[in-house]
């Protein structure tokens, strides 16, 4: 139910540098929202076409999406705990990432043959 999706302007990195990134970003989706980490699902998209304050310069677009809501100092230890984690992992200056929250409401989360709501 908790995603977080991270796409980039970035080359490929190599596979393990990859699946380190997901499988630290899954420990740390499932421990700000409280949720088993059994239910979270992460994505990483590398070489897409992007551009930031006008110039093609690295940079990250990550969308995060849970069923619940979030209030905004949570979404601030967020920001700053995914910003870190991208900037280190990626290379990717913070303030040339952007970070959209969702609250996904139960119903339209659909999931085994059926929706959480």
């Amino acid at each position: 139910m908790p995603l977080i999706k991270v796409q980039s302007s970035i080359p490929a990195p190599e596979k393990t540098d990859i699946d380190n990134l997901l499988t630290t970003l899954s420990a740390k989706v499932a421990k700000h929202f409280g949720k088993p980490e059994s239910y979270v699902m992460t994505i990483f998209e590398s070489d897409i076409p992007m551009t930031f304050g006008g110039t093609f310069e690295p940079v990250c677009y990550v969308e995060i999406k849970n069923i619940g809501t979030m209030n905004s100092s949570q979404t601030k230890e967020m920001s700053a705990d995914f910003c870190q984690e991208i900037e280190s992992k990626l290379g990717v200056p913070a303030n040339r990432i952007y970070i959209e929250f969702n609250d996904a409401q139960r119903h339209l989360w659909g999931w085994n043959k059926s929706t959480f709501g």
